[in-house]
């Protein structure tokens, strides 16, 4: 008979009788089952029912779904599909929960956790162990053990005095009696009836052990009320001193429910405000050009070399402190920025014998492009990367700190969970900024956890609102809402007005079996497909950031103003000639003394310095600010320390005298050797920062007497990978590999189920082991099959030892080798007939 008119007697045969369609999907929702590719459709099915793959399936269900699975756990076995429908809608049958059964029954039965036909459903025996109650794993409905399984280890003396004294007649067994008593738990008339007749403490007993746990503690002499309830088998005993509330009783209380709350419909989440488009995506730019900023000034910071590896890897606390404090922000958002370049491979450890972090060349790279790419470089890099910076300062499984760029920050739900918080925010209203709680409440509608009562802080949650943070930082959403660059980063339309049929009120709502399903937005896989979302975001976000200005405004009081970005050389020489004073929408430099000298020292003269001024600034050059500058550079060099240990050299006599006479300079130990020379007991390094300590301005000279120009030098790693994310399980496969997949599963089955002709004395066996047949035998039936066409089973041993079986259809004979169109393989192969182990022919009902 046909697979459609035979009902499954396994979960192989179930699958077996699927379509290729319906098989890929199986795979491409439990990828775990295709590493490696299953040898036949009965592997498949024992893979899916292994513990590991399950649980796995079963924290990928979304509420309602896995409510599904609750109650057919504690359903009977097999359950039909009225009866569990019934276990989720009540006596009442809620409409809602109607509408959506069907949808998460199709899920269970997809994702091969469910089996049989809707008069025969039946769960996966592993999921079954998992889901069902025991007093070690209360189930998360709440029931407890059928009266059945309650009164196993029951005398059968004992259960008739239940029996009488819950009205019953009685019966000749135990196995009559127990079915009795529960068919009286199950009536719901008799049980009314029953219940009408208890003492109101009893009543009260009931209802505290209802929606449970269902264990409850009594005395050696329990009250009346509760005896009244233990002699009618309402409550059981399982040990000593306790007692249960059997599953049917319950569920009479229940109105028929397995779950307190039944929640067949994803909840909304709700907008807490709403911009205009225009507003957050101003905003969001506003934010990515900070994110620019903020990253060049942390790598400039680094410039020379950064903070030492520390022995176990990561920034110390102090390091991280000190970055915090260049970059003007609080410390987990100086963690943020680290890990973002490092995600983004613009900053790793050199290697070197003395560690430290230091830019990348990639950094140089990265440097070069336009704005809005190194943006969405940035931004692209952060999406998918499984490092998670909220976790810097935590604790690890051995109590140990979490340190930023240290090991031990990988979280493989990361990304996923990225992708689905921004994707919630598209579905919202443009401009709309979401309740964080409705957002919260929705995510664990999606993956709920199968714990009874769930930690508020478990790590999804977590994870969603550091997306939430992450994002308004990064500028990928504004003012909470997702901006255009956002939505284009997801590979969505630009504007969510294309969304259709989305309730926008009371009176415009879906039907609940469609509202139910969680809308997922399409995630970029391949890099090709990363790369294209990352381009059209960085042309979105392209007109929306400010052009580099050429010019600053100099004020008298010496600082010079930039009323927005700068172009880089710009930039760079202002950094060197002037202090950053404040940031914002404009930047405000100071010029100082130490500064001017510290151009000076970069090779700069006094020209030079007023010719830049006088080119870039829209303003005057101010008198003070020309003064300063021609002050110090009459001052620069004309001190001259040098090596003896270290020596002062100067043309004005009363300057020597000067430092002299000075109570700071005792320290170096000075002495006048010549009326312009003094001689110091200390490096050159130390003798020249002393005297700008003093207020002097002396300059580093060689040994052939020439001023030495001191540059930064550029320090970078070798070249350096950005780290790889970590997965999150198998990758899902794509549909070239699902179809090959498929196809070799289907032909290895073949192989395994095709009937064949019985003949033990000859060595076939019918559907035992692999054919073992004389290598005469073996020719000769290659060489028959070739005359009729007919296809054969073998036996094969291949050159690494790893035996198979195959059906094969020998096309030619020669040579010592066959060659066939295998059908396990699905194409024409050649293999030796010495690597044949033996061969059998079909049955001849076999097509």
């Amino acid at each position: 008979m046909s697979p459609e008119t035979t009902a499954p007697r396994s979960l192989a045969e179930a699958l077996r009788a699927r379509d290729d369609a319906s098989l890929s999907a199986l795979l491409r929702s439990r990828p775990d089952l295709i590493t490696p590719v299953p040898t036949d459709l009965t592997q498949l099915a024992t893979r899916a029912g292994t513990r590991a793959s399950v649980v796995r399936a079963l924290e990928r269900l979304d509420r309602f779904t896995l409510q599904t699975a609750e109650a057919l756990a504690v359903a009977r076995e097999p359950a039909t599909y009225d009866e569990l429908l019934g276990l989720l809608a009540g006596d009442d049958c809620d409409p809602a929960v109607t509408a959506a059964f069907p949808h998460a029954l199709g899920t269970l039965r997809e994702q091969a956790l469910l089996w049989g036909a809707d008069d025969r459903l039946r769960l996966v025996r592993t999921a079954r162990e998992l889901l069902a109650p025991s007093p070690q794993h209360p189930s998360p409905t709440g029931l407890g053990p059928t009266v059945g399984e309650a009164t196993a280890g029951m005398s059968p003396g004992r259960i008739q005095e239940i029996v009488a004294a819950a009205g019953l007649a009685s019966t000749h067994d135990s196995v009559s009696a127990v079915t009795s008593l529960s068919g009286l738990f199950t009536d719901r008339s008799r049980m009314s009836a029953l219940l009408d007749e208890a003492p109101a403490e009893a009543v009260g007993v009931l209802s505290r052990l209802v929606w449970g746990p269902p264990y409850g503690q009594v005395t050696a002499e329990p009250a009346a009320h509760l005896r009244w309830l233990i002699g009618r088998g309402l409550l059981l005993p399982t040990a000593p001193g306790t007692v249960v509330l059997p599953r049917e009783v319950a569920l009479h209380l229940r109105a028929g429910r397995a779950h307190r709350v039944t929640e067949p419909v994803a909840p909304a989440v709700e907008a807490a405000t709403t911009h205009r488009p225009q507003t957050v995506d101003a905003a969001a730019a506003g934010q990515a050009y900070t994110t620019l900023a903020t990253v060049e000034e942390l790598l400039k910071d680094w410039h020379e070399g950064g903070p030492a590896v520390l022995r176990a890897g990561g920034l110390s606390v102090r390091d991280l402190k000190r970055t915090a404090v260049a970059l003007d922000v609080p410390e987990p958002v100086a963690a943020f920025w680290v890990e973002l370049a490092y995600a983004a491979g613009l900053v790793a450890s050199d290697g070197e014998a003395e560690e430290r972090y230091a830019a990348t060349p990639a950094y140089d790279t990265w440097l070069e492009l336009p704005a809005s790419e190194r943006w969405a470089r940035l931004a692209s890099a952060w999406l998918s990367a499984t490092r998670t910076s909220g976790l810097v300062g935590g604790r690890d499984a051995k109590d140990r700190t979490l340190s930023a760029l240290g090991p031990g920050l990988d979280r493989s739900a990361a990304p996923e969970v990225r992708h689905r918080v921004l994707a919630l925010l598209a579905e919202l209203p443009e401009g709309a900024s979401p309740d964080t709680d409705s957002l919260l409440a929705r995510l664990y509608w999606e993956r709920p956890s199968r714990s009874v009562r769930p930690a508020p802080d478990e790590l999804r949650a977590r994870l969603a609102r550091w997306t939430l943070s992450e994002s308004e930082l990064l500028g990928v959403t504004g003012r909470g809402a997702l901006s255009a660059q956002g939505r284009a980063l997801l590979g969505l339309p630009a504007t969510a007005d294309a969304k259709a049929a989305e309730p926008s009120g009371p009176g415009d709502k879906l039907p609940a079996h469609k509202r139910h399903r969680p809308v997922t937005a399409p995630v970029p896989h391949s890099p090709a497909e990363r790369a294209a979302a990352a381009t059209r975001a960085a042309g979105l976000l392209a007109p929306l950031l400010p052009e580099p200005l050429d010019h600053v405004l100099l004020q008298a009081d010496l600082t010079a103003v930039a009323p927005g970005p700068l172009e880089r050389p710009l930039a760079d020489t202002l950094g060197v000639l002037a202090d950053v004073e404040s940031k914002g929408g404009a930047t405000v430099y100071r010029f100082t003394p130490a500064s001017v000298r510290r151009a000076l020292d970069a090779g700069r003269s006094a020209s030079d310095l007023h010719a830049f001024l006088a080119a870039h600034s829209r303003t005057p050059v101010p008198q003070p600010l020309a003064y300063l500058i021609d002050d110090m550079a009459r001052r620069h060099g004309h001190l001259r320390i040098g090596a003896a240990s270290a020596y002062v050299r100067c043309d004005d006599e009363a300057v020597l005298n000067e430092i002299l006479a000075d109570k700071r300079s005792q320290e170096f130990a000075l002495r006048r050797i010549a009326p312009t020379v003094l001689v110091a007991q200390t490096d050159p390094a130390s003798l020249l920062t002393g005297l700008r300590t003093m207020g002097f301005a002396p300059a580093a000279e060689s040994t052939e007497g020439d001023v030495l120009i001191s540059r930064a030098h550029a320090h970078r790693t070798p070249p350096r990978t950005a780290p790889e994310p970590v997965p999150d399980g198998p990758p899902v496969p794509d549909a070239t590999l699902l179809g090959a997949a498929v196809r070799a599963i289907r032909a290895g089955d073949l192989a395994s189920t095709a009937p064949r002709k019985d003949d033990p004395a000859a060595g076939r066996p019918g559907n035992g082991g692999l054919p073992r047949t004389s290598s005469a035998e073996t020719l000769a039936t290659m060489q028959a099959a070739v005359m009729t066409g007919e296809a054969v089973w073998i036996g094969y041993v291949n050159a690494e030892g790893s035996a198979s079986q195959r059906v094969i259809a020998p096309i030619r004979v020669e040579g010592g080798f066959v060659t066939a169109y295998d059908h396990t393989a699905d194409e024409v192969r050649t293999y030796p007939l010495h690597r044949v182990t033996g061969v059998a022919e079909l049955a001849d009902d076999q097509p």
